[in-house]
Parts: C-alpha cells; structure tokens; sequence
C-alpha cells in the first residue's frame, strides 16, 4: 500500500448532513462528533515520516464512544511508537451552538 498525503476529499455540505443525520437516526451512537486541536493535530503530523493520519474507532472501559489518532507513514504503517491522540471533546456534552451537521 502507498500513502501520498493526498487521500480523501471534500464532500459538498448537502452530503455531510445528510450522513450525519443517517447516523442520528440509526441509533448506534450517542456521540455526535469528537474535537481536536489544531496543535494536537500537528503534533501527530509532524513526527518524522508522518503522510497522514488513521482513525480508530474504540470504545473507552466505560463503553463510550472514542476516536484513536495515529499517524502513518508512506507505506501505510501506523507509527503506534508515537503519538496516538485520545482526550478529544466529545460532542455532547461539549458542543459549540448547533451547526448545520447537528441536526
């Protein structure tokens, strides 16, 4: 496998809600989104080799929803010897006003 740095894409806004109300409606999760700051992000980008970023879906000891940040390199390998970024916000409870991808 070869990572360029260039995987995914934008998807118009028409497209983004309604895949997030399908997964509102579905009644399989409780988590809206999770958040990540942007110096966060970077740190996990800027590791050396670092072409991208693979996101785990996890469930916590508590059994709620988490998202897992590793970064990748070219060949597709996860650098687990780094960072891997928990401790986002999770949306609710922390939610900014209701966006257009809220429902």
């Amino acid at each position: 496998m070869s990572i360029t740095g260039k995987e995914g894409g934008p998807i118009d806004l028409a497209t983004a809600k309604q895949w997030t109300a399908n997964y509102r409606s579905s009644g399989k999760g409780s988590v809206n989104c999770h958040i990540f700051g942007k110096e966060t992000i970077e740190l996990l980008l800027q590791q050396e080799g670092c072409v991208g970023i693979s996101i785990y879906y996890a469930h916590d000891d508590q059994g709620q929803q988490q998202l897992l940040l590793v970064g990748v390199d070219a060949e597709g390998n996860t650098q687990t010897g780094g960072s891997i970024l928990d401790h986002s916000k999770v949306c609710p409870p922390d939610c900014g006003s209701a966006g257009e991808l809220d429902g």
